[in-house]
């Protein structure tokens, strides 16, 4: 086949059931439906350097990407428990413990469920202090689009913590 968009088709049809069982088998649906997608989204890109067979470079992409996405997961659980244990005894006398616990959790909640992106473009600015040239090349970003992250970023949490918690966050993103 000389064309490539019937290439890909033709890879597309003979391969995805095969790749989205696999990564059905080790993750949520809607995170393997996510996997699959990049999976063949990397396909096309490469298209070109595909081996014979393709089957298991597929299966390969895969399986990277579904251990990005653990990493992921990870490091945001990871950073809420960071701030969670930044909690000190005197925050608890000075406020009254049931309200601790619900702003807190409130805040938690409203972190986690922000996009990887935001969580990072804050953790660079406010755990790290890294000014936004550091922040951004580390982002791998230019120094206006990390300020902008950032920016919309803090604006989501405010938002997702005054308006309604958490689940307000992801039909505020833009």
């Amino acid at each position: 086949m000389d064309d490539p968009e019937e290439r890909f088709t033709d890879l597309y049809d003979r391969h995805y059931r095969s790749v989205l069982g696999y990564a059905l088998l080790r993750a949520e649906r809607d995170a393997a439906e996510d996997v699959c997608s990049e999976t063949f989204l990397v396909a096309w890109r490469r298209l070109a350097e595909l081996p014979e067979p393709p089957l298991p470079w597929l299966l390969g992409v895969a399986r990277n990407l579904l251990a990005k996405q653990r990493d992921s997961r990870t490091r945001r659980q990871a950073l809420a428990d960071r701030i969670a244990a930044l909690t000190t005894s005197r925050d608890h006398v000075a406020w009254d413990v049931a309200e601790h616990v619900i702003d807190r959790e409130s805040a938690l909640a409203a972190l986690s469920a922000l996009p990887e992106q935001d969580v990072e473009a804050m953790v660079f600015a406010t755990w790290y202090g890294l000014p936004p040239e550091q922040a951004a090349t580390v982002m791998g970003c230019s120094v206006r689009t990390y300020n902008v992250r950032l920016h919309r970023a803090r604006k989501r949490l405010a938002q997702a913590m005054h308006v309604g918690g958490p689940r307000r966050v992801r039909s505020l993103e833009s």
